[in-house]
């Protein structure tokens, strides 16, 4: 039967907490640290490591309206369940929820780019043909992976986000060892560096964060998810504050802050040589590769399930191709299809923006449905929505206000495209909210 179909990937009760946990620190680790560290740095010079510590006090803020609507109602469909709870199946929850899987498709092409710019560090090659052939590459590992089943990523997520913990801790403390623990930024904070540059890198900081999404979308098939959804989250984010903390006052000790911007697509890398050596450099290499392909696994587990969960909702279209199996596969392949058109023609530093724009937007959304229309039922207090709406409002706009100058192309590109997508939803399905009274009588 389809619903059959639809249903059939969809298994309750099938990842662990340790599981989820380890999945959402996959994904952020990945991309966290080895894609965003030198982004954040060129942006907020040598305070970038504070740019990590406000990047997660307003994940917090922001993972509450996740964790409250997920504590009341855990999906598959996660952050599409939220919006349509807020807003009904219309135009608005549908292009939101659009926002957040194109986010995530950005994410995977962000960190199979930053596996293929480290892997080539360590045949001293940093740039060319070869870094959009290994980030396809890996994507297409990282499908092969995701087809096998959810048991397999869940092992695959454990063993890799402990090894990934470790190793990059392990880092950290050997690169502030050899500074003599020098955990000073104020000291060499680069003078050329402006207010609303310091608060736009904040924008990274966040995304670095963004992981934490991918255990919302996985809702429906966490054991005890009423509970487990929000402990993970919590869990997860405060794991990877501690891990971005060690490693950004390590880079930040290593090097000055105009290499670390020169090297921005590898400033793990370049900053484990003079720390830690030769042994220390290619183990960095390695310890990227591992970790930015667990990354692009789970993210690529996740998205395809929202993928999915939107079609079963009707809030976005679906096209067989001519292709067998469950709607679930199918979008699997589109999410790999999309994330490699993205890792062959976009670089690192527009990647990373595009994804910034696309998840603020979507995270506003969010917090603005649940403030109006499902705290009181679900017990929410309206100070946390609102500071969490006013946190993502500046820091979008001094985010835009920074790229307008350095690269409005990427500016232009992801304020149309997100237009699109609304104006495309609203083509679609008619109207902008849906059924207001549900909202009342679900």
């Amino acid at each position: 039967m389809e619903s059959d179909q639809k249903q059939g990937d969809y298994k309750a009760n099938s990842i662990s907490l340790s599981g989820t946990v380890a999945m959402g620190t996959g994904v952020m680790i990945g991309a966290g640290i080895f894609a965003l560290t030198g982004q954040m740095a060129e942006l907020a010079g040598n305070l970038f490591p504070l740019s990590f510590i406000i990047g997660a006090i307003v994940t917090l803020f922001s993972a509450y309206s996740y964790i409250k609507m997920s504590n009341a109602w855990p999906s598959a469909g996660g952050i599409a369940m939220i919006l349509q709870k807020c807003y009904g199946a219309g135009a608005v929850a549908a292009g939101a929820a659009l926002l957040m899987a194109l986010s995530m498709v950005i994410a995977e092409s962000l960190v199979a780019r930053t596996f293929a710019t480290y892997v080539l560090r360590f045949f001293d090659i940093s740039g060319g043909i070869l870094v959009p052939v290994l980030a396809v590459g890996v994507i297409l590992f990282a499908f092969i992976v995701n087809i096998a089943g959810n048991r397999s990523i869940g092992m695959i997520s454990i063993v890799m986000a402990v090894f990934k913990i470790a190793g990059i801790g392990l880092f950290g403390g050997a690169a502030l060892w050899a500074s003599g623990f020098d955990f000073s930024i104020s000291q060499t904070a680069s003078s050329n560096v402006d207010g609303f540059g310091f608060v736009a890198s904040i924008a990274f900081g966040i995304l670095a964060f963004k992981g934490f999404t991918t255990i919302t979308n996985s809702g429906a098939e966490v054991e005890n998810p009423h509970k487990n959804v929000g402990r993970a989250i919590v869990i997860s984010i405060l794991i990877c504050t501690a891990t971005y903390l060690l490693v950004a006052f390590g880079v930040n000790a290593s090097l000055p802050i105009d290499q670390i911007i020169a090297a921005k697509d590898y400033a793990l890398a370049e900053a484990a040589e003079p720390a830690l050596g030769q042994i220390g450099f290619t183990l960095t290499i390695l310890l990227a590769a591992i970790a930015t392909a667990s990354g692009v696994i789970a993210s690529i587990f996740a998205v395809s399930r929202m993928l999915a969960m939107l079609t079963d909702m009707k809030m976005i279209p679906h096209s067989h191709f001519g292709m067998s199996g469950t709607i679930q596969r199918h979008t699997l392949i589109y999410t790999v299809v999309i994330a490699s058109f993205l890792a062959i023609f976009f670089d690192l530093s527009r990647i990373a923006s595009l994804g910034a724009f696309f998840y603020l937007v979507m995270d506003m959304l969010v917090h603005w449905g649940v403030f109006r229309y499902r705290r009181k039922e679900i017990g929410a207090s309206p100070y946390i929505l609102i500071a969490a709406l006013v946190f993502d409002a500046v820091v979008l706009a001094a985010f835009s206000i920074t790229k307008a100058g350095s690269d409005p192309t990427i500016v232009v590109i992801a304020w149309v495209a997100i237009a699109a997508v609304f104006v495309f939803e609203r083509y679609y399905l008619g109207k902008w909210i849906a059924d207001p009274e549900q909202h009342a009588h679900h």
